[in-house]
């Protein structure tokens, strides 16, 4: 179990800007986040219970080893990592956050 989960990329980043994702076929954000020596990245997120403002600057999770794939047209380069948003349709979330300002482009262990 440990070796699969030392497999996963999951770094810290910090969310440079968010707005909606009009081609995706739910309601979604399309978010760009910066995981310093891992770059600037950008994900199709189901986070749209937020306000935009309150995810910008935000320190998130994702997992940067995943192939990109494209979401309604747009290629989402990392998975950004959260939980259910409590009594949302499934899918909709909140996003994973450390609870101080990590150093952006740490590794999850």
């Amino acid at each position: 179990m440990e070796e699969t989960f030392d497999r996963l990329e999951i770094r810290v980043g910090r969310v440079l800007s968010v707005e909606p994702a009009p081609t995706a076929r739910k309601p979604s954000y399309l978010i760009r986040a910066d995981f310093g020596k891992f770059g600037v990245r950008t994900s199709i997120a189901r986070l749209t219970r937020h306000a935009t403002d309150e995810l910008k600057g935000k320190r998130i999770l994702g997992v940067l080893n995943f192939e990109a794939r494209e979401i309604g047209g747009v290629m989402s380069e990392f998975l950004c990592l959260g939980v259910q948003y409590p009594k949302a349709e499934s899918g909709e979330a909140t996003p994973i956050t450390p609870m101080i300002e990590a150093k952006i482009g740490s590794k999850l262990f």
